[in-house]
């Protein structure tokens, strides 16, 4: 039987991983963005690198989830050998599949590039299309690991993949510049790295594979239920028909983001105000800083999701419908716990976070000021995601995706051309885009679950505590910065006492419960206490 707190613990694992991840992903693009490619560059490396990843979700996204959810299934029954051959059937398909998509990817490089308006975006096409093979590879073995309710797999080689990937972005980055290649060269140098990273990631995560193989191997021998036996076939066509609607969900929001890199350039020539680099630049400036900050805090409702999914899965083939209560409140309520601060903080110290992490590119600001709120809503989509997906109601939000994208692509053809709102119009466009799929997804996982939420302890005490926090922060940034007149050293103090005002108010309130402080290294210390005060 799962253990009460398991899902917590995976799912912390994953998010620790996931978040360091975007951490290191993050930092390596501050010297790539400030030394060698600039706004223009990240308009140059990032349409690539959306069209590279639309064709990764279509080769591998929705294999960790759906083989997680299969193999969490029949572990819940005792059919280990029939577990062991979905991850078989797995390597198959997603070989397969995987292979084609980088072929096509690395033949066509050249004609997609000019389809979209990216001609100078070729090289970069053509440096990510091989790891198209090597991620779809490394996704069976995540989504196995996943399945038998372990993270620390995924986990130990998405860190992996990510130090490689920052080194070697940046390292051949600054190489082609080096050699007087051009900017063009420099933005595919930067996204070869990620093709490096990602067989660094393989690599390792295929050692630890042949050092579980003999207890796996050992465990299918000794499988009561091997009379129980579903052909590879028949896997296939589960495994297939399982991740194709996950797939498609995924990809949706995939070419919201091809769509605004091929809109933001068509639109911003049509207002007549804007030359040609000064829309790449612009452009530069939604993918490299207001994206890449506004999705760092979604690392925690990916970890979240991905955790839920096996997890749901194990308690519905139990049936036990209480645990599935209990586990879809608290991802909801550890998700915005996340990222309803997050979201206030990059909002409310949007200009100042754009000066000090890019002060030679300070624009941007207003971007983020725009659509931190998004933050909110994807996390809501990500973890509902997950939820409708654990319990077979696959295509929701397939549903949800493309009522969100019909609302994103008509905003994004009047705004992006109003020369007052330019890219400003893709921020407004993404935010509703992903209000509309929360509202959806939430509406049909309270349909088809019957759940009562905790709307008290998921939005409520979070916003509450938020609230206080913001206003704190307020305050210690402008002290400290009419005391010290330094953006750097005003804005850290600010956060970080932030993150004690925001704790604190948190519990004061009630706003954890007694398995999440568990998790917590230091605050569990405290939990004797906190329980003697009714906190929890």
């Amino acid at each position: 039987m799962e253990s009460k707190n398991t899902f917590v613990k995976q799912a912390a694992i994953l998010a620790a991983a996931g978040l360091i991840s975007r951490i290191i992903g993050f930092l390596y693009r501050l010297p790539l963005t400030e030394l060698f490619l600039g706004d223009e560059g990240n308009g140059i490396a990032s349409p690539a690198y959306n069209l590279y990843n639309f064709f990764l979700i279509i080769s591998s996204a929705g294999l960790p989830a759906a083989i997680s959810k299969m193999v969490s299934q029949r572990l819940a029954l005792g059919q280990y050998r029939n577990a062991h051959e979905i991850f078989k059937s797995a390597l198959i398909v997603s070989s397969c599949v995987g292979l084609a998509c980088s072929l096509v990817l690395g033949l066509f490089a050249r004609q997609l590039s000019v389809i979209f308006g990216w001609q100078d975006s070729y090289y970069s096409i053509l440096a990510l299309s091989p790891t198209i093979f090597i991620v779809a590879i490394m996704a069976v073995f995540r989504g196995y690991f996943q399945g038998m309710n372990t993270t620390i797999p995924t986990a130990a080689s998405q860190l992996l993949e990510q130090i490689f990937n920052a080194f070697f972005s940046v390292f051949l980055a600054y190489l082609m510049l080096k050699n007087n290649m051009g900017l063009a060269m420099a933005a595919a140098g930067s996204n070869a790295g990620t093709g490096i990273g990602a067989l660094a990631g393989l690599l390792l995560i295929l050692f630890i594979y042949s050092m579980a193989a003999p207890s796996l191997k050992r465990r299918v021998r000794r499988d009561k239920h091997s009379g129980i036996y579903e052909s590879r076939r028949s896997l296939a066509l589960e495994l297939i028909g399982t991740a194709i609607p996950i797939i498609a969900g995924t990809a949706i929001f995939s070419i919201t983001n091809i769509i605004d890199a091929s809109m933001a350039s068509s639109r911003l020539a049509a207002s007549n105000a804007f030359t040609s680099d000064r829309a790449k630049a612009l452009y530069g400036q939604l993918s490299g800083k207001y994206t890449t900050l506004t999705t760092l805090p979604a690392s925690i409702s990916t970890s979240i999701a991905t955790a839920l999914i096996p997890s749901i899965a194990y308690s519905l083939a139990l049936r036990d419908n209480k645990a599935v209560n209990h586990k879809i409140n608290m991802a909801l309520r550890l998700s915005m716990f996340i990222s309803t601060p997050a979201a206030m903080g990059l909002g409310l110290f949007s200009n100042q976070i754009i000066s000090m992490l890019f002060p030679s590119h300070r624009e941007g600001g207003d971007l983020l000021l725009i659509g931190a709120v998004s933050v909110l809503f994807l996390a809501v989509v990500q973890v509902s995601t997950g939820i409708l997906q654990s319990i077979n109601k696959l295509y929701i939000p397939v549903i949800a995706a493309a009522c969100g994208a019909l609302v994103k692509i008509p905003l994004n053809y009047v705004l992006i051309a109003n020369p007052d709102i330019n890219i400003k119009g893709a921020v407004i466009s993404t935010v509703a885009c992903y209000v509309v799929a929360a509202f959806i997804d939430l509406f049909f996982l309270i349909k088809f679950t019957g759940i009562r939420l905790d709307v008290k302890g998921i939005f409520l005490k979070p916003i509450f505590a938020t609230t206080v926090m913001g206003l704190s922060c307020y305050v210690i940034y402008y002290i400290v910065y009419y005391a010290v007149p330094s953006n750097t050293l005003a804005l850290c103090i600010a956060i970080i006492s932030g993150v004690c005002v925001y704790g604190i108010f948190m519990l004061l309130i009630g706003g954890f419960q007694k398995s999440e402080i568990n998790m917590m290294p230091v605050v569990k210390k405290l939990l004797p206490l906190l329980e003697s005060h009714g906190m929890v």
